[in-house]
């Protein structure tokens, strides 16, 4: 063979392909990412060599005076900082459950609603109480009373109480019934009209007030058998036009102790709770003379004890033994009095007749002069008792002496 033959020339070398090259450059790029994350990462601690001896560590000094030494300063525990809780982080379609609410039971919200109820109903009530006791202005009466009656602050504070009480509401279960017993002379017939133009006002209509003289609508020749039903035929008139009206009437019998026996026992029946309820409904005041020897008996016996401050409670002891008694009195006469609220009238002092001269002058056009009230009230008979005097006649003849000017 030819050797100025030429030979062959070499192949070339082929080039890798791409998708080789790619996942090798990847190899490299992570393992050079892992040995920089290595060589950042700090070195573990050595334990320490137990035969070597442990480098000083010097510790700065604080650069603030304290009372602590260096020793107490070193030996002091180095705080370790508190670590957050981390977040729980929930998967986003992962189910949340809370805590389970305690489930209220129906018994617990009727509960809640019976009481919601009661609390109105009371709140009702309330402005009812209100609005009936206004109706009838019982502190204007109590004026009137203490201007007008002289000498029986007492009796008028009970009267007014006992009215308030009642009128308070304007449903009952049994009427009210007063009984003002006292000598003659005291104010009980003053009262009386008193109490009558009083409610003839405030209740607008003078037909739910009435007013019974037993001198004048049931005199001794007339039977009794006939006042007994014209009296109850003119009561259930009143109530049952107060009951169509809602209002509390008021009736009047004056000079109760003449009233025949037929006639207190339709009073005795017109109180029972038996009867409808517009019976239940009404005020009721006797006027009455009975028992007024018992109301002299007392005055006399604690005339020491009044206007002394020292001695009020015992002549408050006194007065309710004075009703105890005289409730017991009327009782024994009728039945009626067993449901009757006793208020005694007592004896009127010198002065208070001097005050009823004085009234009854200026009312018949006379210049009430202290001095000739003084005068005129020299007069009349009196009680002499521990240096005070009492009227035995009270003011009873003081219309007829001043009619003589």
């Amino acid at each position: 063979m030819d050797r100025s033959q030429s030979s062959p020339e070499p192949a070339a070398p082929v080039a890798p392909s791409p998708s080789v090259i790619a996942p090798v450059r990847a190899v490299v790029r992570l393992r050079h990412q892992v040995r920089l994350l290595r060589k950042r990462r700090p070195s573990p601690p050595v334990a320490p060599d137990p035969g070597a001896v442990a480098p000083r560590v010097h510790r700065e000094q604080p650069q603030f005076f304290t009372f602590d030494g260096p020793a107490e300063l070193a030996s002091r525990p180095a705080r370790k900082r508190r670590r957050r809780s981390r977040l729980v982080l929930y998967p986003e379609t992962s189910r949340k459950f809370g805590p389970r609410a305690e489930r209220q039971s129906r018994a617990q919200r009727c509960l809640l609603l019976l009481v919601a109820i009661v609390g109105f109903q009371v709140l009702n009530a309330i402005e009812n109480l209100d609005d009936n006791a206004l109706r009838y202005d019982l502190d204007g009466l109590e004026k009137t009373l203490q201007r007008a009656v002289f000498g029986q602050p007492a009796a008028m504070g009970r009267l007014v109480a006992l009215l308030r009480d009642y009128l308070a509401t304007h449903v009952h279960s049994r009427p009210l019934l007063l009984a003002l017993h006292g000598p003659s002379g005291v104010g009980k017939s003053h009262v009386g009209r008193l109490l009558a133009r009083h409610f003839r006002a405030v209740l607008e209509d003078g037909a739910l007030v009435l007013q019974y003289h037993a001198r004048h609508h049931c005199p001794a020749p007339r039977a009794a058998a006939g006042c007994r039903e014209e009296l109850a035929r003119r009561v259930a008139d009143v109530l049952a036009r107060a009951e169509a009206e809602e209002k509390t009437p008021l009736l009047v019998l004056d000079d109760a102790e003449l009233l025949p026996p037929a006639l207190l026992d339709e009073l005795h029946g017109l109180l029972q709770p038996q009867r409808p309820p517009r019976f239940h409904n009404a005020v009721y005041v006797l006027l009455s003379g009975a028992g007024s020897a018992e109301v002299t008996r007392f005055v006399l016996q604690n005339a020491s004890r009044a206007g002394r401050a020292d001695r009020a409670e015992e002549l408050r002891a006194a007065e309710e033994e004075l009703r105890s008694s005289l409730r017991a009195l009327l009782v024994r006469q009728h039945p009626l009095w067993e449901a009757a609220a006793i208020v005694p009238f007592l004896l009127l002092d010198k002065r208070d007749v001097v005050n009823c001269f004085r009234d009854e002058m200026a009312e018949e056009g006379f210049f009430p002069e202290q001095a000739r009230a003084e005068l005129l009230a020299a007069q009349l008979s009196y009680y002499r008792v521990a240096g005070r005097e009492f009227a035995v006649t009270g003011c009873k003849q003081v219309v007829a002496t001043v009619n003589l000017l």
